[in-house]
């Protein structure tokens, strides 16, 4: 029984006392006077009556009620409902001002004075019992009886109030009267334990709605901090009442305040979580609080912070949930779409629906806490239960350890308080209890199914209601209201009177006599076992995520465990790694410990080496995927098994396997260690009680054991039953059984320490690996978010303040894990009550035990390190390149696998990876070599490496190998060569090593200078050679280069000074270096210009020779053939070509970034260009590059201007004056060059010579009529999608029929970036004089597309006129630079702003490339993806760009305009579309030697900057590697691509080249300009190194060695199209990714350093003929993807016959031809062959004008030599159209080059008749030899006319040159010394001559070349 009110109050306002202008409140009486002893009188009432601040109003406002709840210090809650109601009084203000002055009230006339106001007055009741309507009812009839003045008294109303007595539950009714003729009724709940609702939290959900709910009912259950906002108390405390019983079965523990008075709102800010409600008036101070969830009930809205984040109900539960209310709230919503709908479909009434949603949250409950008693340890039974819940395992068994919010639930306060109180196992049930236990396999079934779960639901939300509402039919409530005339009459109010105290106590004291007389009411509680429901394994999770394993795995993990212990090792090892896989799954796991534990007999196994390392292998591995709490509890399965497998070392010494498995997160966890230990106690209580003390039982605990068809008692029955017992028991039984426990779990102490000092000490207790420095730190991170862990705090400090576990020495190992284990001890036994005398004696033992196993551990320790070690696999030594050397020999590692899945065997194939074996650091390259972990892999070898150059990235990882039980230090090394290596050290390398190999890497990939590098150190020692001061070997190339660079550096100093003193150039003696050059007839003119240094000063005669490598290095023979000016003495010559070659920059004074000779116009003097040079950047001034052959359109190349040239270049003149005549002189000047280049076109030149364009009758516009007529919309088109055709670029392509309206655009765009020109002059020329605005500006983009536009003064439209309003040049400048600048309209060329890509674009996107080709792990994220990824980086976009731009430019140069490329600095998106165009538009440059030729020029010449772009030194490592070269590669191959029949070349050569581009194996790609190159003395060295033939300085000579010895670089599709210009697609769709990022070969490294190959292939032969033993060998080759090279493994036809043809040779013991020309000689025969029946096919060019042909042209293969059209079928099928005949007349193009050609035209050096002597017993032939010096070979011909060649003695092979003797069967007649011999390595040839002369003659020459070479 319960008394229904504990006080009454009566509060009212307190005149005399205002804190701060504030009103107070006070209590003016309560009764009872003196405290209750069972419930003390709540302070601060006052403050919960107003909680918005006591106030006077001037109006009087209506009575209110509302219920506050206060919590006392116990945390028991009070129910204080406040009756208010407003009482009037006299303003107290005025009567003070009464007193005073008059006139001080005149001075303040704003505020207005009341003559009445009224004061609050609070009647409140605080009782323990929550009955609002009761309260309501009754404070309302004292308020009645004060008001309408009735005849009872108020002493004994409230008298009757203080004394009534109800009973708490039990569902019976009170009726009770307060003796004022009133009546009512009480219900009483059933069951107290449920929560009474009312329409609450029907209330809140129409407030608020449903999602809104659910994320305050999950926030409450995560601990957070939730505030209620609303203009109405009661409702707050009906939303909070609301709230917390749709958190039944959990009870909320935290701070709860449903009103909160304003004083006190600094509340809000404290740190624990709270559920608070405050009115909607102080909203204002609740707006910064960054971390309170604000429920705004009002406005129906829950505002959540960014900084909090909710753990939301794991799905489908959430799902399910939001069903299952929306169906309670809104069951119309089903049937919303229905013709028909069923015709009664309200939600039930507001009380109903209240039950309703509160039993879907029971529901929910239910299935969240499924089970739970299945993890509920009982540690005590007497004298009181103790009992714990095993969080992990429950988490585990529902598979929900990942999930946040069961997680947070379960550590939080009320889950602790829902398991004390549901805990115990001899209770009172309650409706929870009956479903969690009883309906569970219901609710699983019904889940899916919503309208079985809402009958469900109904039919427990029936169960709810009745619980409240026992007796439906409520009886009559009978309570008196105010009258109305009382409510509304002001005056006849007297105030509440003064009620008499004595009164009231009698009836208090009355009462209380009376109950203490009555006999107790005995309530007999029922209490009864409480069921646990189905164990949880037969309720796992439907969608875990429990790996299933399927049985044939956990058949492999039985079959290796038998075979393991029946000694069949072989067996074990090639299961092991399948088990270790198999592992990864819980089954395997499970399945692992119950397989071993049948192999224990008594407690012990013995077993021998190998067999214990592979036990502790596969517990390593099952340990290792074990999280730090052991959710599935393996960890705890195998805790007895590392106790008993054990072995034997020596004499009386065993090692355990504890001590090879310490190396776990989860021995290191204080919650792991107390799960276990009550689990242990538990089983031990349970046997204590067991009337059979069975020991097999003791296992199975939470199994059912099924064999005897009695299901076992668990343990919560047990102690159920033995507490129902207890009362029966006398007191000696009862302290018996309380002795008995308690020693028992004093026993398990101590056990458990020990065990735990098995765990936790380490074998060598000198270094301490146990718990390095994740140690226990870690796991406090990992499970510590709350406070309530067990580990928490005490372990915290210790840790931090004493260095814990970091410590080495031994003593300090022992004494952190004593801390460790006594913190253990200390928790557990205060937990399970054991007596401090046992907890003292527990503490002295624990430093003892661990010092004992200490000493154990260190003789086990001593033997160990006596076992032969481990039979790893032996290294590998890799091969390395000639002048490769070691830095670092090999330390063993395991190669990790990483994103890339082929190699992992996870796409099928062999797991190559992980593999173990070492890695090696040489000079050169990091290499790794070792086999495959995986047994059945062994014998393969897995090689990776990459150059040191091309290292990117380094960083640590540390790595858990599946195979050990270390986590291991790693690194992860990222190469631009788009190769990843991800490493992990073996236990033997030591950290120092690893730490200087990393320092050693670091030296060698940033090395000081660039003489560094691997390209300048090769074949010099293998320390790092820095000293750039070594002896050169060409002296007089070193004196040249200094002095250039001295006068250079002079000349720049005093260019302007004394320049009269020198005098003019003379060039003497050209011979030195004519026989050289005598094709091409190259000399040197210098014009008089007294500007230039003389370079005959800097020159002595003995270095003149080296001047022929300035200009070989010009690349002059190119500007030659282009017909761009020759060096030559005789000015006549040069005087009438437009441009000529100059030498100003000679010295590098006027660009250091250039070459030493440039082409500029012929009349623009030397002089000119150092003023020029100034307006660009790094004075990058415009030179021409190429020279369009058919429309004589140069290409030019520049940087971009100066910021402040820009403007005075293009400025646009302020009066209509022909030359803008403010323009400075630099601004002239440069005009006047563009003018020069422009007039030096013939298409400008031929017209009548003055600058009008009147007369122009061009032959070329006649004849290329037809071709442009094709291209000309081409070009708008293309112009379009290089400007990007937006509405918003200035100056876009909408002139159509604007015709005189053209002069608005050029007034209101005035920065038209199109920098439109007027008309050209002449006999239009009057448009111009008539006015400046009327200008015609016609722009580019229409222009260009060749679009008739109607003339403004009705001219002709005649076609050929508009195609003159082409410009003769088109400048390609950058979009951000050409800003603000206007064009004079007076000029003929035309600015194309274009938007480019930034170096620091292009370096993030090739970095983010490399992420997507080589991913470092791999990842199913959708958004991670390949492709996604490779979008992201925006490589693609950036090639589509640079193509675009190259290919709109081969379109203008083709249509006949000039075009100078003058973007960033010149060096690097400039490079890139300057090769391009000119290798789109000149066949010569798809060549060997003229792609070659088109890299030094463009790239190497012009100063691309290679050392700076690839961070090749210390000096540019911030800068970042930027592959701009690369870029450019890659667009070649799209291009390759597209015309696979245009290029010599091969794709492998462009991988080739993007290879060595980054590896720094040549000097090719290193240093910043010619300039550096000439610096250091590299530029013109010698073909190669003397000293050391196989080290080759340049990538060329490379190229050209290999290509003499196999067709790697050929392209056998190779059938160019005379003249043929390549237009490729540019769209990003129709490029691909270049194959060079994504492949690997792990068979032998990357296939690009060609000697390794070829070493590699012959060890294999070796060893493949010893093995060979004449069994029949299948021609069928495995090829793994991967692994092996395919065109190693499988080549292409081709290759495979001519390497056929060249064996078969070698069989046949004769000379083997090169492929070259075995090639040739095919494709001659293949010739004439097909001579006789070729016919003529479309021209050529008209078949590439189709898109048809286009796809031809890649298909087809076609060889073609001159004016015949040929074709080899090789096996693809030719067309006919395919095969066009070129136009007669026209060259071949193989006469372009000389390394490849027919053998028309041979390079033929010497030639003659020998006689030659036959092999043995043949007789002497003359034949026609012929001796080439640019093949360096000697032929023989059957006769001169011959074009079959007999034979070929390659010179390289000859050893020397004698004279011979003469032999048997010689020719008669021939003098004696006419004879001599030929020496190679494998013959010797016998020759002769006819005459002596002549032979000496020839031994000269074949001396001669061999000396050359």
């Amino acid at each position: 029984m319960a008394r229904l009110a504990d006080y009454f109050v009566v509060v009212g306002y307190d005149l005399d006392n205002r804190v701060e202008g504030e009103g107070q409140g006070r209590i003016l009486q309560r009764f009872p006077e003196k405290d209750w002893e069972d419930s003390p009188f709540p302070q601060g009432i006052e403050l919960f009556c107003q909680p918005s601040g006591w106030q006077l109003v001037p109006q009087r406002q209506p009575a209110s009620f509302f219920v506050a709840v206060l919590t006392d210090i116990n945390s028991e809650r009070h129910y204080c409902a406040c009756f208010t109601f407003w009482e009037g009084l006299d303003n107290p203000q005025l009567k003070k001002t009464d007193a005073g002055d008059a006139d001080e009230a005149d001075e303040e006339p704003t505020v207005v004075q009341h003559a009445k106001l009224f004061a609050p007055k609070s009647l409140v009741v605080v009782s323990r019992l929550d009955y609002t309507e009761a309260f309501r009812n009754c404070l309302g009839l004292i308020y009645t009886v004060h008001v309408d003045g009735l005849p009872t008294p108020l002493e004994t109303v409230i008298g009757n109030l203080l004394t009534c007595v109800i009973p708490i539950a039990g569902g019976s009714q009170r009726t009770i009267t307060l003796g004022a003729g009133d009546r009512q009724v009480i219900q009483t709940p059933i069951n107290d334990s449920l929560p009474v609702s009312g329409s609450s939290v029907a209330q809140l959900f129409r407030q608020l709605g449903i999602v809104n709910v659910l994320y305050l009912f999950c926030a409450a259950l995560t601990e957070h901090k939730i505030l209620f906002l609303s203009s109405s108390y009661q409702r707050l405390t009906d939303a909070c009442r609301g709230l917390l019983a749709i958190m039944f079965p959990l009870k909320y523990s935290f701070t709860y305040v449903p009103i909160l008075p304003g004083k006190l709102l600094e509340v809000l800010s404290t740190p624990t979580p709270f559920i608070i409600g405050v009115n909607s008036f102080f909203r204002s101070e609740t707006q910064e609080l960054l971390d309170v969830i604000v429920a705004d009930l009002d406005g129906g809205t829950v505002t959540i912070p960014e900084c909090v984040h909710i753990s939301l109900l794991p799905e489908p539960l959430l799902q399910q949930t939001q069903t299952a209310l929306s169906m309670v709230l809104d069951p119309e919503l089903e049937f919303a779409d229905q013709a028909f709908p069923p015709q009664s479909m309200q939600p039930s009434a507001l009380k109903i629906q209240d039950k309703e949603i509160r039993a879907v949250f029971l529901w929910l409950f239910a299935r969240l806490f499924q089970g739970y008693r299945w993890c509920l340890h009982i540690i005590r039974i007497h004298p009181e239960p103790v009992i714990r819940f095993h969080k992990a395992a429950f988490l585990g068994q529902r598979s929900l350890t990942e999930d946040d919010f069961l997680m947070k639930v379960l550590d939080g306060m009320a889950f602790a308080g829902f398991v004390s109180e549901r805990g115990p196992p001899y209770r009172a049930t309650d409706l929870f209890d009956d479903l969690v236990a009883n309906q569970v396999e219901r609710i699983r079934q019904e889940e899916a199914c919503p309208h079985k779960v809402m009958n469900h639901v109904k039919e427990l939300a029936e169960q709810l209601f009745k619980n409240e509402n026992p007796y439906p039919t409520v009886a009559m409530h009978k309570v008196q209201r105010p009258s109305e005339n009382s409510q509304n009459s002001d005056q006849s109010r007297t105030p509440f009177p003064v009620l008499d105290d004595v009164a009231v106590q009698l009836f208090i004291d009355h009462a209380v006599a009376k109950l203490k007389s009555a006999p107790p009411v005995v309530k007999a509680e029922l209490k009864s076992m409480v069921p646990s429901g189905p164990p949880l394994g037969d309720i796992v999770d439907r969608n875990g995520h429990v790996m299933a394993n399927s049985a044939r795995r956990l058949e492999v993990v039985r079959n290796c465990i038998t075979y393991i212990f029946d000694n069949k090792m072989l067996e074990a090892k090639k299961l092991m790694p399948a088990v270790l896989r198999a592992l990864k799954g819980r089954t395997a796991r499970v399945c692992l410990t119950q397989e071993l534990n049948q192999h224990v007999l008594q407690n012990r196994a013995v077993l021998d080496d190998q067999q214990f390392d592979y036990i502790v292998r596969m517990m390593n591995c099952t340990l290792q995927d074990c999280s730090h709490i052991d959710e599935h509890g393996i960890a705890a399965a195998l805790l007895p098994l590392v106790t008993a497998f054990c072995r034997k070392l020596g004499a009386g010494i065993t090692q355990f396997a504890y001590s090879c498995v310490q190396e776990h997160m989860v021995w290191t966890t204080m919650q792991f260690w107390e799960a276990m230990f009550y689990s242990d106690v538990q089983n031990h209580i349970k046997a204590l009680y067991m009337e059979t003390d069975d020991g097999d039982q003791q296992n199975n605990s939470d199994q059912q054991d099924r064999s005897d068809n009695k299901r076992e008692i668990s343990a919560l029955e047990l102690a159920a039953e033995q507490n129902r017992l207890w009362p029966t028991l006398n007191k000696e039984m009862q302290m018996e059984r309380v002795q008995k426990e308690e020693s028992t779990v004093f026993s398990q102490a101590i056990h458990y320490a020990n065990r735990m000092s098995y765990l936790l000490l380490p074998l060598d207790t000198s270094k301490n690996r146990l718990l390095r420095s994740s140690g226990l730190g870690d796991v406090e991170s990992v499970s510590n978010s709350y406070v309530t862990n067990s580990i928490a705090g005490s372990m915290a400090e210790s840790y931090d303040t004493e260095s814990g576990f970091e410590d080495a020495e031994s003593s300090d190992v022992a004494n952190s894990v004593v801390r460790f284990i006594n913190r253990f001890v200390d928790k557990v036994c205060n937990e399970s009550g054991v007596t401090n005398e046992h907890l003292k004696a527990l503490h002295t033992m624990i430093p003892d035990i661990v010092q004992m196993h200490i000493e154990t551990l260190d003789a086990v320790h001593r033997e160990s390190k006596r076992l032969p070690p481990i039979q790893k696999p032996k290294l590998l030594r890799p091969t390395l390149l000639p002048g490769e050397e070691l830095v670092m020999d090999g330390m063993r590692v395991h190669l990790i696998p990483d994103g890339r899945e082929e190699a992992t065997g996870q796409m099928g194939g062999p797991p190559l990876l992980p593999a173990e074996g070492a890695i090696f650091l040489t000079t050169y390259r990091l290499i790794f070599k070792g086999t495959p972990s995986d047994a059945l892999v062994g014998e393969q070898i897995v090689t990776r490496s990459f150059p040191i150059a091309s290292l990117t990235k380094e960083k640590r990882i540390s790595v858990t190998l599946t195979m050990d039980q270390f986590v291991q230090e790693g690194l992860q090394l990222r190469s631009c060569t788009f190769q990843l290596m991800k490493i992990a050290f073996d236990e033997e390398v030591a950290s120092d090593l690893a730490e200087s190999f990393r320092k050693h890497l670091h030296k060698l990939r940033f090395p000081q200078h660039v003489q560094g590098t691997f390209a300048f150190t090769v074949g010099q020692s293998g320390k790092l050679v820095l000293e750039p001061k070594t002896k050169d070997k060409n002296q007089s190339l070193k004196t040249l280069s200094k002095n250039l660079v001295k006068n250079a550096k002079r000349t720049i100093s005093r260019q302007y000074v004394g320049r009269k003193k020198e005098a003019p150039p003379t060039w003497e003696n050209r011979s030195s270096f004519q026989s050289e050059l005598d094709e091409d007839e190259i000399s040197v003119s210098e014009e008089v210009d007294q500007s230039a240094l003389t370079l005959s000063s800097t020159i002595r005669s003995a270095d003149r020779q080296t001047m022929s490598n300035v200009v070989e290095r010009a690349c002059c023979r190119d500007y030659q053939r282009l017909g761009l000016g020759t060096l030559s003495n005789s000015l006549t010559r040069s005087k009438n070509e437009p441009f000529r070659i100059s030498t100003a920059n000679r010295m590098y004074t006027v660009c250091r970034s250039y070459p030493g000779l440039l082409i500029i116009p012929q009349n623009i003097p030397d002089s000119t260009i150092h003023r020029i040079c100034r307006c660009y950047r790094q004075n990058r001034f415009p030179v021409v590059c190429w020279r369009h052959s058919r429309t004589k359109a140069v290409l030019l190349r520049s940087a971009g201007l100066h910021a402040k040239g820009v403007v005075s270049f293009f400025k646009s003149p302020n009066a209509p004056t022909a030359v803008p005549s403010q323009a400075d002189s630099t601004s002239l000047e440069q005009e006047k060059y563009l003018q020069a280049i422009i007039s030096s076109m013939p298409s400008y030149s031929e017209s009548t010579g003055r600058n009008t364009l009147s007369g122009f009758t061009s032959t070329h516009m006649n004849t290329s009529e037809s071709s442009d007529k094709l291209r000309q919309p081409k070009i708008g088109d293309l112009m379009k999608q290089v400007l990007g055709n937006k509405e918003d670029v200035p100056g876009t392509f909408s002139r159509g029929a604007l015709g005189q309206k053209a002069k608005v655009i050029s007034l209101s765009q005035p920065k038209v970036s199109g920098k439109a020109r007027n008309s050209p002059r002449g006999k239009w020329g009057s448009i111009r004089g008539s006015s400046r605005l009327s200008a015609y500006n016609p722009d580019i983009g229409t222009r260009l597309a060749g679009k008739e536009s109607p003339q403004p003064n009705g001219g002709p439209n005649d076609p050929l006129f508009l195609r003159q309003q082409k410009a003769y040049l088109y400048i390609i400048g950058d979009k951000a630079q050409l800003k603000g600048g206007k064009q004079d309209s007076f000029q003929q060329w035309e600015v194309i702003p274009i938007e480019v890509c930034d170096v620091r674009q292009v370096k993030n996107s090739f970095k983010k490339l490399m992420k997507a080709c080589v991913p470092s792990s791999p990842t199913t994220e959708p958004n991670m993806s390949f492709l996604r990824l490779l979008e992201d980086s925006e490589w693609m976009t950036l090639l589509h760009r640079v193509l675009q731009v190259s290919v709109l430019v081969v379109e203008l140069l083709d249509t006949g305009s000039s075009v100078m490329v003058s973007l960033e600095d010149g060096w690097d998106v400039t490079t890139q579309v300057v090769s391009l165009v000119q290798l789109l538009s000149d066949p010569y440059y798809r060549t060997f030697d003229g792609f070659r030729l088109l890299v030094e020029k463009e790239w190497l010449s012009f100063g691309h900057r290679f050392s700076h772009r690839g961070a090749q030194t210390l000096g540019s490592q911030s800068s970042g590697f930027t592959p701009v070269f690369l870029q450019f590669l890659d667009c070649v191959h799209q291009i390759h691509l597209q015309f696979p029949m245009e290029f010599e070349f091969s794709q492998y050569y462009l991988k080739f080249l993007a290879y060595h581009y980054m590896s720094n194996r040549f000097r090719t790609f290193l240093l910043d300009s010619d300039y550096d190159r000439i610096e250091l003395g590299v530029l013109y060295e010698e073909k190669s190194d003397r000293r050391n033939p196989q080290v080759c300085k340049s990538v060329w000579d490379y190229i050209d060695r290999l290509n003499k010895k196999a067709p790697i670089f050929y392209n056998y599709m190779y059938s160019p199209e005379d003249e043929e210009v390549l237009r490729p697609y540019t769209f990003v769709s129709n490029l691909k990714v270049w194959d060079f990022y994504l492949e690997e070969t792990l068979s032998d490294g990357p296939p690009y350093d060609w000697e390794l190959r070829s070493r590699q292939e012959s060890l294999a032969e070796e060893t493949a003929e010893k093995a060979d033993t004449g069994a029949p060998k299948s021609q069928r080759h495995i090829v793994w993807p991967c692994y092996d090279n395919l065109s190693k493994v499988m080549p292409d036809a081709i290759t495979k016959l001519l390497q056929d043809l060249q064996n078969l040779e070698a069989a046949l013991g004769q000379t083997s031809e090169k492929w070259k020309d075995t090639w040739d000689k095919i494709k001659t025969t293949q010739k004439t062959e097909t001579r006789l029946e070729s016919k003529p096919s479309f021209s050529s060019s008209l078949l590439m004008s189709s898109n048809l042909s286009h796809q031809r042209r890649s298909q087809g293969v076609c060889l073609q030599e001159s004016r015949v059209g040929s074709s080899i079928k090789l096996g693809l099928d030719c067309e006919a159209s395919a095969t066009s005949t070129p136009v007669a007349g026209r060259p071949s193009t193989s006469t372009l080059y000389s390394q490849f050609q027919s053998t028309e035209s041979e390079n033929r050096s010497f030639e003659g008749i020998l006689y030659k002597r036959g092999a043995l017993l043949k007789p002497w032939k003359p034949r026609w030899f012929v001796l080439d010096k640019t093949k360096h070979q000697l032929r023989y011909y059957d006769s001169r006319q011959d074009k079959e060649c007999k034979g070929v003695i390659e010179l390289s092979d000859v050893e020397s040159v004698t004279v011979g003797t003469p032999a048997m069967g010689a020719p008669k007649n021939v003098e004696e010394k006419a004879f001599f011999d030929l020496k190679t390595a494998k013959r010797v040839y016998n020759l002769c001559a006819q005459e002596s002369s002549n032979a000496q003659l020839w031994m000269d020459s074949i001396q001669s070349c061999l000396s050359d070479a």
